[in-house]
């Protein structure tokens, strides 16, 4: 019987066997290659957060080829490469609604980074990122990284990257950032304000959801400049100082969520054609996502490297698992 690996209760994970029904009308059922969980709201999940229900898939999109089709399904065809979201398990049944068609020079992580490339899209359009502006994206993980990449897509003349693990700085600065902070050995804002000339960043895309980095975010502004808060932040209990420089510097502070319709460019832009956009630059290659999922582990080692994903953020950004 296939696999698939849930929490069966707060941070235990565990490869289950499950079986397989009959494909519907207008699904199709996958065989899985490869697939890749999420860190953010995903783990939160995996932590117990309110709304967690156990047992629970872990994984967040898969990859895999097209083995069984069901009626009414035309515009899929055996063996066809495809992505969606869904757990990791060695089979998927999807609607067609639901799958992505990968194409031909398209990678498998490429596929897996298309969740977080959401994101980063909706944090440097509403943080209103222009040609010429100075940027500095705060939190490295996949979403992070992939802001670094858009920002200069974007026109940013100056690009910095914060994070306090170094293989997070390593993959950034790798594609392109102009400068990486570890915000544990350096003031970021007085970092970012000296690299800029004093004058200060344009924008900043906080990703990780610290109070201290938004603290840095905001210290590291010009004058009237832009925080586009991405991360899903929790209470507060410390590492926030609006008094220290908010006050003069009058920041704006943007609350961007990709799927979170209508947004603030609707109807001009909806979740649709942000997710629409995202594949088509993603087929096309226009992003470095090789050094974002790494590691990369056999599924039936799923269970204990999610375990170490959870425990040690520092060897990794964003997992991968092959089947």
């Amino acid at each position: 019987m296939p696999k698939e690996l849930v929490a069966v209760a707060v941070q235990q994970p565990v490869l289950r066997e499950y079986e397989d029904g009959p494909v519907p009308e207008g699904h199709l059922r996958v065989k899985v290659e490869f697939g890749a969980p999420k860190r953010g709201t995903e783990l939160t999940l995996y932590h117990g957060a309110r709304g967690a229900k156990f047992p629970m898939g872990l994984g967040n999109m898969c990859v895999g080829r097209v083995v069984e089709v069901g009626e009414g399904v035309d515009s899929f065809s055996i063996d066809d490469r495809v992505a969606s979201h869904g757990n990791l398990r060695e089979t998927h049944t999807w609607h067609v609604d639901r799958v992505w068609r990968m194409s031909d020079r398209m990678t498998w992580k490429e596929a897996v980074c298309f969740d977080p490339a959401h994101f980063a899209l909706s944090g440097t359009r509403d943080g209103q990122v222009r040609l010429g502006d100075r940027v500095a994206i705060f939190g490295l993980g996949a979403i992070g990284q992939m802001a670094v990449q858009m920002a200069r897509m974007a026109g940013a003349s100056f690009v910095a990257a914060v994070d306090p693990l170094a293989k997070r700085r390593e993959v950034a600065e790798n594609a392109g950032a102009d400068l990486v902070l570890d915000p544990t050995a350096v003031d970021v804002g007085a970092e970012l304000k000296k690299a800029t000339g004093d004058s200060g960043l344009d924008v900043a895309i906080e990703t990780s959801a610290s109070y201290e980095a938004l603290d840095g975010a905001i210290r590291g502004l010009a004058f009237g400049g832009t925080v586009a808060v991405v991360g899903w932040m929790k209470e507060c209990t410390g590492g926030l100082d609006l008094g220290a420089v908010a006050h003069v510097n009058i920041p704006n502070l943007i609350f961007a969520r990709a799927n979170s319709d209508p947004n603030r460019d609707h109807p001009r832009w909806d979740f649709q054609r942000i997710r629409k956009t995202c594949w088509g630059w993603l087929a096309e290659g226009r992003f470095q996502c090789e050094e974002i999922v790494d590691p990369v582990v056999p599924f039936a080692e799923s269970a204990k490297a999610y375990e170490e994903m959870d425990f040690h953020p520092e060897k990794s950004i964003k997992l991968g698992v092959a089947f």
